[in-house]
This record gives structure tokens, sequence and C-alpha cells, in this order.
């Protein structure tokens, strides 16, 4: 929400969202870095770096996150849960800032933005009026719930920017990942998973099934990124960073409570839903990686460019 302001209150200092190639000449269309070929993967990285005002926030929002873990958590290990959503809202909040910035909605995938607006709204389902899968802290009292709810509102907005608003630069020729059998398949398998924290077998259930699809929202985005030829820029890779460090405090906390996540086992005594929910943050980090990956290529074939310069 704060990199949304940020965004209103400097709307007139705008941060190039090309990629410049290596080869660009200063007469090169503006459109050049979507036009290269998928054999030019990780040849390009953002010219300008991380904007100040990103910097800025990232200093306000881990003070913000100390101050809900010692003052509103009391330091209870818990809390990494509403840690774990406040990086997930940051990570959103990067996406916006983008969009507001730049003035472009390239390098967006909406595939991947309704997904995850589909995750959030599903855990939501549970989360308000439940408390299975809570943190047993004072931040799961409100705060928790709030902040997925800030993360819903920014993802449908930045989902209407994308579409509507900023159409014209939307690459909605790249961004087409069926994904619909995808998301079926989850909420086949959701019921077949799920734990029993809140003893409500429907509203178990569409809690794995937002867990499973909130993995899946990595996939278009990734595959977008595949389409533009590896082109990923400095926001986006923040966005990225900041998903990956929710996922990993999410399954961390998942780790040492797997001993507590109950269900009605199908085959012995294997707890289905403790494998299920670990094995999703594993391959969401995994996923995940692979946008470090790009990055980090695009880093050093930079970094090459210009000592032969």
């Amino acid at each position: 929400a704060l990199l949304y302001v940020l965004a209103c209150v400097f709307p007139f200092t705008r941060h190039k969202p090309v990629l410049l190639a290596l080869s660009q000449a200063d007469t090169a269309p503006p459109l050049f870095d979507m036009m290269m070929p998928v054999s030019n993967v990780g040849k390009t990285i953002e010219k300008d770096g991380t904007p100040p005002q990103v910097m800025a926030t990232y200093g306000l929002f881990l003070v913000l996150a100390m101050a809900v873990y010692h003052y509103v958590a009391d330091g209870e290990f818990s809390a990494i849960l509403t840690m774990s959503v406040m990086f997930q809202c940051l990570a959103v909040g990067l996406l916006g800032f983008q969009s507001f910035s730049t003035g472009s909605a390239a390098g967006i995938s909406a595939q991947s933005l309704k997904l995850e607006a589909l995750a959030l709204m599903l855990r939501l389902s549970s989360t308000t009026w439940l408390n299975g899968y809570l943190p047993v802290d004072a931040s799961g009292d409100f705060l928790f719930q709030a902040i997925d709810v800030c993360s819903l509102v920014m993802t449908l907005v930045l989902l209407y920017r994308v579409t509507v608003v900023q159409k014209i630069t939307y690459q909605v020729g790249d961004d087409t990942l069926p994904v619909l059998p995808m998301v079926l398949v989850c909420f086949v398998l959701a019921p077949l998973l799920h734990a029993d924290l809140n003893d409500r077998p429907i509203f178990d259930s569409l809690w794995m099934a937002g867990l499973f699809i909130g993995v899946l929202a990595v996939l278009p985005q990734l595959w977008l990124i595949n389409r533009c030829g590896g082109h990923i820029s400095v926001l986006t890779s923040h966005h990225i960073a900041a998903m990956a460090i929710s996922r990993f405090l999410s399954g961390t906390f998942m780790w040492y409570a797997r001993e507590d996540i109950l269900c009605e086992p199908w085959v012995g005594d294997i707890n289905h839903a403790s494998w299920a929910i670990l094995s999703a943050h594993f391959v969401h980090l995994i996923l995940l990686g692979d946008f470090a990956y790009f990055y980090v290529k695009a880093v050093l074939a930079n970094g090459r460019s210009e000592e032969r310069r």
C-alpha cells in the first residue's frame, strides 16, 4: 500500500521500464526488447537499478515487521506466519509500484495475478472466521487477516490496471499458459489431502486449495519471462525475492508445526496433510528459484558486457 502511495506522490518520477539490450543502439525502437529471440535469454538487465522509493519502503517495512514481532506478537514463534503474509503483501506492492512508476504492464502476467487473487480469497474464506490456520499470538486476531485483505485489494487493483488501464502494453500474446486444468486439479486434490485444523472439511479443503493455487500462481509469470526472451526487470526481481522470503517463513513454521497438523490418514499412519503442505512450500521455492536463475544470468551477462566496453 505504501508503494502505491509513493507512486502517486511521485507520478512523474518514472523509471524506464525498458530492459537495456547489450547491443541496443540509441535509435532502437521501444519494443526492441520484446521482440528479442529466445536465444538471447539472460542477456538483458534493467538500466536504472532499484528506485529510491523502493529502498525507503524496505527500510520502513523492516521496522514495521520488527514492531509486529516484538510489540504485537510478544516475540512468539508463530508470528513468522504474520511476517510471511507481510512479505507477500510487499511482493504484490512491488509489482504495483512497477506498474504505477513505469506506466506500463510489460513483464506482468495477468494470469498470475488472477491465480494469486483466487488463492488469497480461498485462504481468507477460512482465516476470517476460523482459527485453524492462524498464528496463535495476538497478530492472528486481526492483523494477519487485514494484511491478506490488503494484498487481495492490491492484486485486484493491479489486475485492473494491467488488463484495462494499461492494456496496450500488456503482453497478452505471451501470457498464454493454460492454467484452468491445473486449477481444477488443485480443487480435486484439496479435499483428498486437506488437514483437519479447522475441523470443517469444506473450509479445510478451501484453505488447502488456496495453498496449491498459490504455488501455481508462479507459473504464468515464469512462462511470460521465457516467452519474452528471459527479460526480467529489477522490480520484478524484488517481487520474486519478497515472495520467496514469504514462502520460506511460512514453510519454516509449517515444518516446526508438522506434528500438530492433523488429518484422517488414508494409508496407515501417514500424515498426508503435513507432507502435502510441506511439499507445496518446497515446490513453490523451487519455482521461485527459476526466477533467480534468470536474474543472476542477466546480471552476469551485463557485467561481462561492461568489462568489454
